[in-house]
C-alpha cells in the first residue's frame, strides 16, 4: 500500500466509490410514492419526479419519473472523489467509451458514456455515499423474566438507512463483469458463472455495489436497502405482503455476501430488498474472489424462490 494515499481510500486505484442514485421510470408515479413511502423511505417531490432518500439520510438515492406502460431503468449514476475527476475522464476516453448527451430531464454534472448493453451511465464527482466500515447490526433478545412481545399495535416502523447495492440484467455476466471493471475499477466479489456477478468498490464497500443478473436484454432486477437487524428485514417485508405486494421472496440468508433479505416486488415486477448484515470488503483488502456452484450461490436458508424471481420485465429497447 502507498502510505501516502488518503485514509479508507486503495492506492493507485482508479474506480468509483459509491452508487450516487439511479433512476426509473414508471407508469404511475403515485402508485411508486405509496410503495416507497410504505416501504420505509422518504419519498420527496421535485418537479415533475419524486426522489428518494432514506430518513436521516441527507443523500438523495434514486429519481423516479413518469413514463410509458411499462418500468425502464434510465441510468445509474456512479460518484467519484474531486482529485480523480481530470483522471477518470481520460482512463474513460482510454477505454473507447462512446460518450452521449444525458438522458432527458438528467443533470448534466459528470461524464456521460454507454455503458454494457447500452445503458446510460454517469460519473460525477459527489461525496461517498458508501460506508467506510461495516454496518452496524443489532440482535435484542429479552432477559430472563423480561416479555420481549412487541404488540402488533405498536410495531416499530422500518425505515431502512441507506442503500446497499443494485442488481441490473446483463445480456452477457462475464462480459458485463470485464466492462465495469474496466471503466468504473469496480472489482468482482464473486460469481456464479454464467448467471450471477456481485462487484464491489475499491474504496471499501459493502460485499457488492452492483450485481448482474443474467437476462436476453438489460433493466433493474431490484434495489437493496441496509436496515439494521433481522426483525427489521422480517417486519418491513411483512408491513409490505399484508398490503397485498407480491409475490415476494424471505425470510432468508444469502450464501454470497451473507446478508439476511426480504424481497418485495414492486407494482412492476421488479424488486426492492430489506438486507441486513451484509459482508464488507475493506479497501486495504484483497477479496477472494472465486466462481460458485449454483447451489452454493443463492441461498442458505429459506423459502425457495417463486419461478418467476428472476424474470425481466422491462421491454426490450428499440
Amino acid at each position: 500500500m502507498n502510505q501516502n494515499s488518503p485514509s479508507g481510500r486503495r492506492a493507485n486505484s482508479l474506480g468509483v466509490h459509491s452508487i450516487d442514485h439511479f433512476a426509473v421510470e414508471v407508469p404511475d408515479l403515485e402508485a411508486a410514492r405509496t410503495f416507497y413511502t410504505l416501504f420505509g423511505l422518504d419519498v420527496r417531490e421535485r418537479d415533475d419526479t419524486l426522489e428518494l432518500y432514506a430518513f436521516g439520510n441527507p443523500h438523495r438515492w434514486a429519481v423516479l419519473s413518469q413514463g410509458g406502460d411499462a418500468k425502464r431503468l434510465r441510468y445509474l449514476s456512479f460518484g467519484i472523489y474531486p482529485d480523480e475527476a481530470d483522471a477518470f475522464a481520460a482512463h474513460l476516453d482510454g477505454c473507447g467509451v462512446t460518450r452521449i448527451d444525458p438522458p432527458e430531464g438528467a443533470e448534466a454534472d459528470g461524464i456521460w458514456f454507454a455503458g454494457f448493453d447500452g445503458l446510460p451511465i454517469n460519473v460525477r464527482v459527489a461525496d461517498k455515499a458508501t460506508p467506510s466500515e461495516k454496518s452496524h447490526f443489532t440482535f435484542v433478545s429479552a432477559a430472563p423474566g423480561q416479555s420481549g412481545a412487541i404488540p402488533n399495535s405498536k410495531a416499530p416502523k422500518v425505515h431502512p438507512r441507506r442503500l446497499s447495492h443494485f442488481a441490473i440484467f446483463a445480456t452477457d455476466v462475464n462480459a458485463a463483469i470485464d466492462f465495469y471493471e474496466k471503466t468504473l475499477g469496480l472489482r468482482l466479489s464473486d460469481k456464479s458463472e454464467p448467471a450471477v456477478a456481485f462487484l464491489h468498490g475499491p474504496h471499501g464497500s459493502d460485499h457488492h455495489l452492483l450485481a448482474l443478473v443474467l437476462s436476453d436484454r438489460r433493466g433493474m432486477h431490484h434495489n437493496s436497502w441496509d436496515v439494521g437487524s433481522v426483525m427489521e428485514v422480517g417486519l418491513g417485508g411483512a408491513t409490505m405482503a399484508r398490503a397485498g405486494y407480491g409475490p415476494n421472496w424471505g425470510v432468508g440468508q444469502h450464501v454470497l455476501g451473507a446478508n439476511y433479505f426480504y424481497y418485495v416486488r414492486d407494482p412492476w415486477g421488479s424488486f426492492s430488498e430489506y438486507s441486513a448484515d451484509i459482508d464488507f470488503i475493506p479497501h486495504d483488502v484483497d477479496w477472494p474472489a472465486a466462481n460458485h456452484a449454483p447451489e452454493d450461490s443463492m441461498f442458505l436458508w429459506g423459502p425457495d424462490p417463486f419461478p418467476e424471481f428472476i424474470q425481466n420485465t422491462e421491454p426490450a429497447e428499440a
